[in-house]
């Protein structure tokens, strides 16, 4: 009976055209207003997971304890010099800081008034001594520096450093250093070169640990449109627009890049988005190629196309109504949708061609057409729609609402596969074929699959054998990050910060209940040697402060009438700065005298620049002149700061330095940091499976990996082992025979295990985005399986040859030509996913049509198995 429910549907298309066609495009009119006026895209890769799964309850935790730490936009201010980066980050900070419309809350995490006075504090105590020891012997340059903080201040200094030399109470070796710097910047600027010249890194210490930073941070709370698809984009954009007014760019020695979760997010968008029009192109172009090979009529062409894209309208509508908002898991519904509702047009398409050879009547030919399939289109959705909502329970939300609505899709394709379509084809009328519907002259295969169905079998057993074995190597790679685009602006950000292990994102965050708990487990953890370091609040409470602290008190005593002079010299003149850059050279002249050492050359050298100096262009004495006090200015407020160190207690900490780390109830955050490469997937199991040996509850990106693996790998396998038994139990059923439906399921089994064969071998690791191909590969396997069964159990002795084999090839042709563009894509993830669906519906189309017709054999066949059935 449900055969003629195809048939009826047909029918009453072939009968009344025009109001099915109304109808049908109504309902896709209706749908598309829905859909665009309620689309809307989750790109949070951490919401495809259930939120009742424990690592998720515990990341939910831990960000309600500390909202501050979630949303955030992590700006990276690189200088070409210590001093660039200081002074633009500041800058920055404090005008994005004025603009409430589109940031919550700015911070600096390594900067700001605390940490310029307190930083030096953290350091051990012979970098302290190193650092103020490093100051005091700068300190006959530096007074001049700072009572007259000019080009003129530069040469003044550099004459009472060379007044000693003169003297014989100090040799040019002890200020080689910062005349061949001052020489090096001044030569640059002449010649007309980006010159950038840093004070900090000629007065800081030799080692390497000690050297000024060239990168600094700013933390940032967007404000966020959640109605848009990309929700911080307005926040990014205000970020680059105020560096921009700022000045704050390559020309100036600056580099702004932006990262954190929130422009991630919106990259992903971007990203997916991303020559769009080309993967568009390039799968339209691809389909109607195929489509064409297989119908061979721009009419029947049309009519396919035009029903997929009406039934998919509708879907997203449908979709969009049940669970809200699509996800990056979920929208794949429309590869899903084209690749079932095109092999469904392209079925009733050839055989209607293939009815027209011997009936010319066309609603006849077509009601035909119908009635031989209905029985296999009908099984087929029932069958795949069973498999997709298999998913439906699983904890893997982006393929349970994937599976909820592919799984209404495929019903409505088949809907108007047996409306829509027959209505355009009796409207359209297209003309019959000029040539068989089939392939004859693959009769010498149809025989050989027959005769040698054994040696066929096998062949495909032994390569089922050989997929098994190669199993273990499956690589499931559930690291989001690795779906991103390394290449845009937030990706490669992140995977520059991750260089260094103090600002990698692979952290594990803890919240202790209070700060006992706290102690007992940092003391617990630190010992742990896949732990590097453990940060708390108290973290924040420099160690060691007393001799510390004393130390810099000995060095204040000493600068601050160096760096805070009692007067200022007004700014010199232009005359002023020429005379001075005449008197210097002079004077290097003099102590370099006739010798031949490298200090005396270096000498003469930064003279005769000094002497072009004053030659050259007034513009370009200012030029030198911003060049050197820019950073000395950055230089003396750092030094000023540094020597105002005070005791820093749990106290004294700024509020919002606390709100970061402790909450008003007493608790406690703990951030763990990996030993050895933080981008080691090996290395991060083992790092999050000791911290949770000592708290279960802790979360982060460690543990997220692994968890969603595991919940994945579990959803796949609750979902196979359902979908298998819902259809084992529709076919059986329906075909009432055991042989005939492990018939249909095992070359779908098969062609699942020779794909994942396939990836180990390309070395392609399956991620949260080409996992999806296994259900298209399993909807498409089942429809063409049973299309195949069905005809092999009506009699078709020729399977190869018959118009369904040449559906069966072009409908794999369309979806895998369609989707393989997806291998364009611009996303990794995206990328990837092209890739698998090429490959598995390669292995579909081959276990179609050669393993399958070996498996069922000739009609003589059917009829000695039923007899032992």
């Amino acid at each position: 009976m449900h055969r003629f429910l195809v048939t009826r549907l047909a029918g009453i298309s072939c009968r009344f055209p025009l109001p099915v066609l109304a109808f049908t495009l109504f309902l896709t009119l209706v749908s598309a207003y829905f859909a665009a006026s309620h689309f809307a895209i989750n790109t949070d890769t951490a919401t495809l997971i259930s939120p009742k799964v424990t690592y998720r309850v515990n990341e939910d935790r831990f960000a309600d304890a500390f909202p501050s730490t979630g949303g955030t936009t992590l700006i990276v201010v690189e200088g070409q010099t210590p001093e660039l980066a200081e002074s633009a980050a500041a800058r920055l900070s404090e005008k994005l800081g004025q603009d409430k419309k589109h940031f919550l809350t700015v911070t600096r995490p390594d900067g700001g008034e605390f940490f310029a006075r307190e930083g030096i504090l953290f350091g051990q105590l012979p970098d302290v001594q190193d650092t103020m020891q490093q100051l005091i012997s700068a300190q006959p340059f530096l007074g001049p520096l700072a009572s007259d903080p000019s080009l003129r201040g530069i040469n003044n200094a550099l004459n009472t450093m060379l007044m000693g030399v003169n003297r014989h109470m100090a040799n040019l070796d002890q200020i080689q250093t910062p005349i061949r710097s001052i020489d090096k910047a001044i030569r640059d600027q002449l010649s007309g070169k980006q010159t950038w010249f840093s004070w900090q890194l000629l007065f800081s210490s030799k080692n390497p640990a000690l050297k000024p930073p060239l990168k600094r941070l700013i933390l940032a709370q967007p404000v966020l449109d959640l109605s848009a698809l990309m929700p911080g984009i307005e926040a990014s954009n205000a970020i680059h627009k105020a560096a921009s007014d700022l000045k704050l760019d390559a020309d100036h020695g600056v580099d702004i890049r932006l990262t954190g979760s929130v422009p991630l997010a919106d990259e992903e968008f971007a990203s997916l988005a991303d020559k769009i029009w080309l993967v568009a192109g390039a799968m339209i172009g691809a389909m109607l190629i195929t489509l064409w090979l297989a119908v061979r009529s721009p009419s029947i062409v049309a009519a396919i196309m035009l029903t997929t894209i009406a039934g998919l309208i509708v879907t997203a509508a449908v979709g969009l109504i049940t669970v809200g908002r699509f996800n990056l898991i979920s929208v794949a519904f429309i590869p899903l949708f084209v690749g079932l509702g095109v092999d469904f047009g392209i079925q009733l398409s050839v055989r209607f061609l293939a009815e027209l050879e011997t009936e010319p009547n066309q609603p006849t030919a077509l009601l035909n057409a119908a009635n031989a399939l209905g029985h296999s289109l009908l099984l087929a959705a029932g069958a795949v729609c069973l498999g997709f909502l298999s998913f439906l329970p699983t904890a893997y939300i982006g393929i349970s609402e994937l599976g909820m609505i592919a799984g209404v899709g495929i019903l409505i394709a088949l809907f108007f596969s047996v409306t829509m379509l027959p209505a355009f084809l009796m409207l359209f009328r297209p003309r019959p074929p000029r040539h068989h519907v089939g392939w004859r002259n693959m009769a010498p295969v149809d025989h050989f699959l027959v005769k040698e169905r054994r040696w066929v079998i096998g062949s495909f057993l032994g390569l089922t054998l050989i997929s098994i074995i190669l199993l273990p190597w499956v690589q499931f790679d559930f690291n989001p990050l690795h779906l991103r685009n390394p290449k845009g602006e937030a990706m490669s950000t992140l995977l520059s910060l991750m260089k260094d292990p103090n600002q990698t994102p692979n952290t594990i965050d803890i919240v202790a209940p209070n700060s006992k708990t706290a102690e007992d487990w940092v003391k617990r953890l630190s010992k742990l040697p896949e732990v590097d370091q453990v940060v708390t609040i108290d973290s924040f409470v420099p160690t060691n402060q007393e001799p510390k602290l004393a130390v810099i008190s000995d060095a204040n005593m000493i600068l601050d009438p160096t760096v805070n002079p009692i007067e200022t010299q007004a700014a010199p003149s232009d005359e002023e700065v020429q005379l001075s850059l005449r008197q210097t050279a002079t004077s290097l002249r003099e102590a370099a005298g006739t010798s031949t050492q490298a200090s005396a050359s270096d000498a003469r050298s930064l003279a005769d620049s000094l002497d072009s100096l004053a030659r050259s262009s007034a513009a370009t004495r200012q030029a030198t002149n911003e060049m050197f006090c820019m950073p000395l200015a950055v230089m003396l407020d750092q030094m000023r700061a540094m020597l105002q160190a005070e005791a820093v207690t749990p106290e004294a900490l700024p509020q919002t330095l606390k709100e970061g780390w402790t909450t008003k109830d007493g608790r406690i955050r703990i951030e763990v940091f990996p030993s050895g490469d933080s981008n080691n997937n090996e290395n991060l199991i083992r790092f999050a499976k000791a911290v949770q040996k000592i708290v279960p509850t802790a979360s982060g990106m460690p543990i997220s990996t692994q968890a969603a693996a595991y919940t994945i790998a579990k959803a796949f396998i609750e979902a196979g082992i359902l979908a298998f038994i819902t259809v084992c139990l529709l076919l059986f059923i329906v075909l009432r025979n055991v042989r005939e439906v492990a018939f249909t399921l095992a070359p779908i089994i098969l062609s699942i295990f020779l794909t994942l064969a396939s990836c180990v071998i390309i070395d392609q690791p399956i991620n949260f985005a080409n996992i999806i191909a296994f259900p298209l590969l399993f909807g498409v396997g089942v429809a063409f399986h049973i299309y195949f069964v069905m005809a092999w159990r009506n009699g078709e002795r020729n399977l190869l040859q018959s118009s369904l084999a040449h559906a069966v090839f072009f409908s794999a042709m369309a979806t895998g030509t369609a989707f393989g563009s997806l291998w364009l894509s611009s996303h990794p993830g995206t990328a990837s996913m092209g890739k698998i669906l090429m490959i598995s519906l390669v292995w579909t189309l081959i276990c179609a049509l050669i393993f399958e017709p070996a498996l069922l054999g000739n009609k003589e066949n059917k009829a000695k198995e039923d007899g032992k059935v």
